[in-house]
């Protein structure tokens, strides 16, 4: 069993001993120090509360309201929905904050709280530190009778947030309208199963082949997007004509295309392919964190924008969004941040951007996917001794390479001409993780193989 408490919230697998897993206790001593959190710092007692469709999400939600409840906070209840939605309704809603129930890409036995501010973002790591504290120290109140909160449910924001992405300047209904696309979903048998057949209709597309959309949290493959877990979309891509296909995770802020012949258009290329469509119409600046691809960069560049990297995790990205007033960002992994939506990787606002830029090129997406830069990937991971000084042995690689342009606001990223290699310690385990980029896949696995080669010098 497994319970992990970190910047991105808690989560863990379902079951075990207390503090081994994300039990019913767990759930409760930490919603109720996280709400306790918002009250006191708020004029709203309301507090959002979402969840994907995971089969524990029920009896998580059951216990996240009643906790809440439990400390003089009113509940509005979305049920099944998305991360993006909770994120549109908590300022919607003028709450005080908000709780998504969803472990994103992982398996079915893990689930999770996502915890939001008053503006839909999530927090920040020092309020989250806060939350553990008094969540471990049960240093708080509960309510008397006469002062428990009430729960209210409200299903409307799936057309809620259909409307807010119609809205969108750049989101041109009637070029998707008239380019008549056949587009295959796999939503992982997750609430994307209806919000994205829902936003497709309302974008005008007629014709959607519908594969893993029943909102039943039985996961048919691992619900992570990548190439390796979609082969069902890929089929259905070819089996049925279709002119796109879309993928999504459970909670629907990743989003991920199949090509029309079946291949994958890339996780990373999502952000770069809606980058590319927004700065051709409002040139800025552009962020992402820094083990996504350069191909960003290069697109920011011919458009006239500055490029600016951050530390992984999507609250670094958002900051740094912010502080250089970016009008698109995102993360490598399919996340697409859209500040003239909301500061949150939106899934729905991703698909609709795409699709107004592929109707207003015409052609194909493999057509469009050969016309924008060509870089590849290599992820790959290093298990080292429990004890080992990470930090140390970052520092002898930096030291190593001091003459090459380099970060270390996160690890360690050295950028030479024609490739970059990211270095940075897991939270959560004794490894370091190594993201390479290149022109071709060799040079890109080559470079990696050579870091590690040193690095295990290094450590010998």
């Amino acid at each position: 069993m497994t319970l992990i408490k970190s910047i991105s919230g808690i989560r863990g697998t379902i079951g075990g001993k207390a503090g081994d897993g994300l039990t019913p206790i767990d759930i409760v001593k930490f919603t109720a120090a996280f709400g306790r959190i918002l009250l006191g710092n708020s004029d709203s007692k309301t507090i959002v509360v979402g969840r994907d469709a995971r089969e524990s999400g029920e009896m998580v939600s059951n216990l996240v309201v009643g906790a809440l409840q439990s400390i003089g906070a009113n509940v509005v209840n979305l049920g099944l929905s998305t991360t993006p939605t909770v994120e549109l309704a908590v300022p919607m809603e003028k709450a005080a904050g908000g709780i998504i129930l969803t472990a994103s890409h992982n398996p079915g036995q893990w689930n999770a709280l996502k915890l939001l501010n008053n503006e839909g973002e999530f927090i920040s790591d020092i309020e989250g530190q806060e939350v553990l504290r008094l969540g471990e120290n049960l240093d708080f109140e509960f309510s008397a009778v006469q002062e428990l909160g009430v729960e209210r449910s409200d299903d409307s924001y799936l057309q809620k947030h259909i409307d807010a992405v119609l809205a969108l300047p750049l989101v041109d209904v009637d070029a998707i309208r008239a380019a008549n696309f056949k587009i295959a979903v796999d939503a992982v048998n997750s609430t994307g199963g209806f919000f994205i057949p829902a936003l497709l209709k309302a974008l005008g597309v007629e014709t959607v082949y519908k594969i893993h959309c029943e909102p039943n949290g039985k996961f048919p493959h691992n619900p992570e997007p990548l190439k390796e877990n979609l082969t069902d979309l890929s089929g259905a891509v070819l089996e049925y004509g279709a002119d796109l296909g879309i993928a999504v995770d459970p909670d629907v802020d990743r989003l991920v295309f199949m090509m029309e012949n079946g291949e994958l258009f890339g996780e990373e290329y999502t952000l770069v392919a809606v980058a590319d469509y927004i700065l051709s119409k409002t040139p800025g600046n552009t962020v992402s964190n820094l083990s996504s691809t350069r191909a960003l960069r290069d697109v920011t560049t011919k458009h006239g924008g500055n490029y600016y990297a951050a530390a992984v995790g999507e609250v670094n990205v958002v900051t740094k969004m912010k502080e250089v007033h970016a009008v698109i960002g995102g993360e490598g992994n399919g996340g697409v941040i859209y500040p003239d939506s909301h500061y949150g990787r939106d899934a729905l606002v991703g698909v609709a951007l795409f699709l107004s830029h592929l109707a207003q090129l015409g052609g194909t997406v493999s057509a469009y996917r050969a016309s924008l830069p060509q870089y590849y990937m290599s992820k790959n991971k290093i298990t080292l001794t429990p004890g080992l000084d990470i930090d140390g042995l970052l520092a002898k690689m930096q030291e190593k390479y001091k003459d090459e342009d380099h970060s270390t606001i996160d690890g360690l990223k050295i950028d030479f001409a024609n490739q970059w290699v990211h270095l940075r310690k897991s939270n959560t385990e004794p490894i370091i993780r190594i993201y390479s980029e290149g022109f071709t896949q060799q040079e890109a696995e080559d470079i990696a193989n050579r870091i590690i080669a040193e690095i295990q010098e290094i450590i010998k």
